[in-house]
């Protein structure tokens, strides 16, 4: 069976803790797509993690943990985060690299942050791991897949028609150094070392896994309103977020994936640039942001604050529409229980008309929030197993959003360890 784990908004809903927390009946947990941009922050018996790479479910020892061919695989930071967390006592994890996967190259990240620097003012807040110049070749067709890395003929030759087309650029458009063919060479060559014992036909472990039965979870990057087609284009990923995807991205049938999670946090935040409707500033803002999360809400990746927000009906509505949700994880609600009122975004008016449908980027900026609220519950309600025992004001949000959104909420985190959640 095949579970996957996607984002309803824009990443950071909490899914590296539902994801972890899942592994635990799996044996196979699969990125699909994305790369080290963003990080997934998880707490257990070993610590405080963020990982960027690996799969949440690394921690445990009955676990595969797989990259996917949909990867944007930065080899250095994925063999480093290998040896961050055995360096921390986790047991050595079983890791398999698909061998269609594709590698991000150091000139992808200097390409990244040489581009944002032209952009100025106009810069799409990337955090310059080097995820669009490396989508960008891949559909290009002038990416180096790992599979690649065995044919030393093919790279000899490959490295300098590469250069040659990344030094028109780097001369003419940037004024920055020229990439030199051997250079690429020896970091291709760096990188065959570090990964060869990994390597793997990844859709055929898969294939095999399934025929005997075994439990798969594919974990997403990033949410809904990220996605390329689907997000708040141009400020978007480069990979699809959604759990479609996930059959591409892991090499497996779409059939097979038959449960889909999405996670939605009990409030909006966001990294990054883009419209975001039932966005709040100043004070309001800032205490959201210090008691969000686990120690506040800043990018796992970056540090950057993240932008705050009030629950948001029509963005979450739409994102697990997008996904195909069949049940919803409702995240970080124990961190409302300071507030005597909770604003809820319900709808948006758009030029004088009131939609709870999510519109196209062009009149997503016009969007103006319709906000109604509820009664907070004011206390604190983690530590709390049973959903019969949450006060009822508690109760109350959770059923008005469900029933706002038409998804079923079945997990409510209410902390951030492993262990704090309500199945319902």
């Amino acid at each position: 069976m095949v579970k996957a784990v996607v984002g309803a908004n824009w990443g950071d809903e909490g899914k590296g803790k539902i994801t972890d927390m899942l592994a635990k009946q799996a044996d196979i947990i699969v990125r699909f797509q994305g790369g080290a941009n963003a990080g997934h922050t998880i707490i257990n018996d070993y610590g405080k993690f963020a990982l960027h790479t690996l799969p949440s479910g690394v921690f445990y020892d009955h676990t595969t943990s797989v990259i996917g061919n949909g990867v944007a695989l930065d080899i250095p930071v994925l063999i480093s985060e290998i040896q961050s967390i055995v360096d921390r006592d986790v047991p050595m994890p079983k890791i398999k690299v698909s061998n269609r996967a594709q590698m991000v190259m150091s000139y992808h990240k200097l390409f990244d942050q040489y581009e944002e620097e032209r952009l100025g003012k106009n810069s799409f807040g990337s955090t310059k791991s080097g995820i669009a110049p490396f989508y960008s070749d891949k559909y290009a067709k002038i990416g180096f897949q790992v599979s690649e890395l065995f044919d030393e003929e093919l790279l000899r030759e490959k490295v300098v028609r590469i250069a040659e087309q990344k030094n028109v650029l780097l001369e003419h458009l940037y004024h920055k150094p020229l990439i030199q063919p051997e250079d690429l060479y020896e970091e291709l060559m760096g990188y065959k070392k570090m990964i060869e014992p990994y390597v793997c036909d990844v859709s055929l472990f898969l294939h095999e896994a399934l025929k005997e039965g075994k439990e798969i979870l594919l974990e997403g990057q990033l949410g809904t309103l990220k996605d390329p087609d689907h997000g708040i284009y141009p400020m978007v990923t480069s990979s699809s977020t959604l759990a479609a995807y996930g059959a591409i991205g892991a090499g497996i049938p779409p059939y097979e994936i038959s449960k889909i999670v999405t996670v939605c946090k009990a409030y909006s935040s966001a990294v990054g640039a883009g419209a975001f409707v039932s966005e709040i500033f100043g004070e309001e803002a800032d205490e959201l942001r210090r008691r969000g999360g686990d120690g506040g809400e800043f990018g796992a990746t970056t540090g950057r604050p993240r932008r705050m927000g009030w629950f948001d009906v029509v963005a979450s509505k739409y994102g697990c529409r997008m996904q195909g949700t069949t049940d919803v994880a409702f995240t970080v609600l124990d961190v409302l229980g300071y507030l005597d009122e909770i604003p809820v975004c319900v709808a948006y008016d758009i030029d004088g008309e009131i939609t709870t449908e999510f519109p196209p980027t062009y009149l997503l900026e016009k969007a103006k929030p319709v906000i109604e609220k509820l009664p907070g519950w004011k206390c604190d309600i983690r530590g709390i197993k049973n959903y019969e025992e949450l006060p009822e004001n508690c109760r109350k949000y959770i059923e008005f959003v469900e029933e706002k959104i038409g998804y079923p909420i079945t997990l409510v985190s209410n902390g951030p360890g492993r262990d704090d959640i309500i199945y319902r």
